[in-house]
């Protein structure tokens, strides 16, 4: 399988948010924006400190907080930021152990910071094989222009970011710095406390080697940091934030326009908002039993699955099942050659069956959720062929209990009637459709579900021969 690291980061949609860290200003603010912002009533100072669940109460004494190095950052830039860094700090319970650097560029350089440095590696050509999964999987339509896509959205969204690898958060320069920007650099500095209290590559392994082997593990992990740096923001803004922040914020949602991201494929736009909005969910559930002592905790006991994170009552007991595939290679012949494999996880697989680029053949949010819900585990992979760009998918996954499969199946089948024509010739006894240009089967026995598309009922056959 080609290795490629920038393949592996729009596969899984929202990893490049790990390595750089994009602040999508306008998601952030519209994320927290029905659970924060409305409920808010003016007080008589300047701050506007009402809580979310439990109110954040700043201390007499802050945590050791570092003064940042000398930036060419205006004096009152600096010294607003200067501020915000330690009252993160203080509100995180996290300390600075090294001064981190800040670059200012332009909105111009950003923009071209993304299509020219994050996106340097990311041929068309991979974009073009990238599509073809992504259309197999019904997400995409075919010949669908993904690198742009990416690209104009990252373009359109970013605000700010910090890289940990050269361990500096860049800042735009071009915009003033009011509460909008105050509300994102409260986040992005929240993750240069979580970088350098628990390491994000070396203590919780977010590299492109361990995300290449579990991206489920990768994308849980995301998560947890997402919604940490959005929890902190949001009680930040409750502490700190000033009348004029609160307006502006106010009226950079009024304001606020992201045709890309409302243009996106479903698939797409909501995967990318998992880490934030999903996340969240998760770290809140945490903070409410036990503050940040206990989403500290998790960084030492990390979760696995996006299943913990959707649902946090599992985490950290209901620990994954191990699936593995064996090599299709020599079964599909000498023309195929594997392009992708992983865990597709209980959060990608709700996307597929609920978020479809045709949405007549999606299932409701609720069902898609059900069906989804008793995941245990599960590995698929992707095969192309180098001489007719065709597509073979294997998807195994094994279900907490019989009947959770049963629900699988159940719902797969109504998506399937509704994506493809049911065929009356089974193979190997299995439910089968036909598509214009693929044959689906379904295997179900047990609390075990088997899911492979391939081009012809005679791969298909071979393939399931192989795996039962």
């Amino acid at each position: 399988m080609k290795e490629n690291r920038t393949k592996y980061i729009l596969i899984s949609c929202v990893v490049i948010l790990i390595v750089a860290c994009l602040c999508l200003a306008v998601i952030l603010v519209s994320g927290i924006g029905v659970g924060l912002i409305w409920p808010l009533q003016f007080q008589e100072d300047e701050t506007l400190p009402t809580p979310v669940t439990e109110q954040y109460v700043p201390t007499e004494e802050s945590p050791d907080h570092l003064t940042t190095p000398e930036d060419d950052l205006p004096d009152e830039l600096a010294e607003t930021i200067s501020q915000i860094e330690s009252q993160v700090s203080e509100i995180r319970g996290l300390s600075l152990e090294a001064p981190v650097d800040h670059t200012t560029l332009s909105m111009d350089e950003l923009e071209d910071l993304v299509v020219n440095d994050f996106f340097a590696e990311y041929t068309e050509e991979d974009a073009r094989q990238d599509s073809l999964i992504f259309t197999t999987l019904g997400v995409l339509p075919a010949g669908y222009d993904l690198k742009s896509l990416y690209q104009n959205l990252y373009s359109e969204q970013i605000a700010g970011f910090y890289d940990e690898d050269t361990k500096e958060i860049y800042v735009v320069s071009d915009e003033s710095f009011r509460g909008s920007e105050k509300l994102t650099y409260s986040h992005e500095f929240t993750h240069v406390l979580q970088d350098q209290t628990f390491g994000f590559e070396d203590g919780l392994k977010l590299t492109d080697e361990a995300c290449e082997e579990d991206t489920e593990r990768c994308a849980a992990v995301q998560a947890l940091i997402e919604g940490d740096a959005s929890l902190t923001e949001m009680l930040w803004f409750q502490t700190y934030a000033t009348r004029e922040d609160y307006a502006d914020i106010l009226q950079t949602f009024d304001d606020a326009e992201s045709p890309v991201l409302d243009s996106a494929p479903p698939f797409i736009a909501a995967d990318l908002m998992f880490p934030y909005d999903k996340g969240l969910t998760f770290v809140q559930e945490l903070y409410d039993q036990g503050g940040y002592a206990l989403i500290d905790q998790a960084y030492l006991n990390l979760p696995a699955s996006t299943e913990q994170i959707l649902h946090p009552e599992r985490y950290p007991g209901d620990q994954p099942q191990q699936v593995v595939l064996p090599d299709l290679s020599e079964v599909l012949g000498e023309d195929w050659s594997l392009y992708d494999q992983n865990v597709m996880g209980e959060w990608s697989l709700f996307l597929i069956l609920n978020k479809p680029y045709d949405e007549r053949i999606g299932l409701s949010e609720r069902r898609a959720q059900d069906a989804v819900a008793g995941w245990g585990g599960d590995a698929y992979a992707f095969y192309l062929n180098k001489v007719t760009d065709e597509v073979t998918f294997v998807f195994d996954a094994v279900w907490d209990t019989s009947d959770d499969a049963n629900e699988f199946a159940d719902a797969f089948v109504r998506y399937a009637d509704q994506r493809w024509e049911a065929s009356e010739t089974r193979i190997l006894e299995q439910l089968t459709w036909a598509g214009d240009e693929t044959v689906t089967s379904l295997v179900h026995e047990g609390k075990r579900t088997i899911w492979v598309m391939s081009p012809n009922a005679t791969l298909v056959e071979s393939i399931l021969r192989e795996l039962q």
